[in-house]
């Protein structure tokens, strides 16, 4: 290496040094920046009492904004113009828009989740064939806990385009049951079990309306009995088993009987 060349290199540094230097000080304030605003926003959206489902993507997009800025400024101290910056972001924005328009979709797909809030986080929702809890939203996917306790990431864009089941927005949940009996059995006495069945639970409701028992069906070796029951949202799978082990146990105590499906084999001696 040359004297030259090395005299050049440690100007060079000695010019650019304080600079870098500079650089790296403007992202590792912003780095602190960044989660000392996320730690005040956080608390402030829980002051606030805004929608818990926000929280997440709103912090995210902030959290994007501020590395952003703190980027730029970087760049701006190692002293390169500002219209190369604007350029620069320009060209690599619409590139990347080409490039991900995947992603520009589930963020899109993010903000329509947030202002048309189809659910919020602890609701127990299905999508795209998939049933959990809500844990959070980000800035391009919705989290979903499965109960198998599986983590599911669905893709915003996929979120807000698919049919969006909530089970537990409303506060209340008709259970709707079908019992079967057989054509020998006494139609009314079932009946008279099952609304036993039914009133002997306090989980059952009167309102918004009384339950409903009624013949549904003349099936080929059946009669159906459908029960309609509201009940409260969270109550809805303990009534649903409730009901299937107490209805059982109480027509076997009554002698009716429960058909099923069964198949006679006639032996012929030739």
């Amino acid at each position: 290496m040359s004297e030259k060349l090395l005299e050049k290199m440690l100007s060079w540094l000695e010019h650019m040094g304080p600079l870098f230097l500079e650089a790296a000080v403007i992202l590792l304030v912003g780095k602190i920046t960044a989660k000392l605003v996320l730690k005040i926003m956080s608390k402030g959206l829980k002051n606030k009492h805004i929608d818990n489902t926000a929280h997440t993507f709103m912090m995210s997009i902030v959290k994007t904004l501020i590395y952003i800025f703190a980027t730029i400024m970087a760049l701006s101290a190692l002293n390169v113009p500002m219209s190369s910056i604007v350029a620069t972001v320009g060209a690599a924005g619409l590139t990347l828009g080409l490039a991900l328009q995947g992603s520009l979709s589930n963020v899109a797909g993010g903000f329509i989740i947030l202002f048309s809030k189809p659910f919020q986080c602890g609701d127990y929702v299905e999508i795209n064939n998939y049933e959990g809890y809500v844990t959070a939203i980000s800035i391009l996917y919705t989290r979903i806990l499965t109960m198998d306790n599986k983590s599911v990431f669905i893709p915003n864009g996929t979120v807000s385009s698919s049919t969006i089941t909530n089970y537990t927005r409303e506060k209340h949940r008709r259970l709707e049951l079908t019992f079967s009996i057989s054509y020998s059995s006494d139609f009314d006495k079932a009946c008279d079990v099952i609304r036993q069945v039914i009133e002997s639970s306090p989980l059952s409701l009167d309102t918004p309306a009384k339950p409903l028992i009624v013949m549904s069906e003349h099936a080929d070796s059946a009669i159906k009995i459908l029960t309609r029951t509201w009940v409260k949202t969270e109550d809805y799978w303990d009534f649903r088993f409730y009901m299937f082990e107490h209805v059982k146990k109480e027509f076997d105590a009554n002698g009716i009987v429960i058909p099923y499906s069964h198949v006679d084999v006639t032996l012929i001696n030739k």
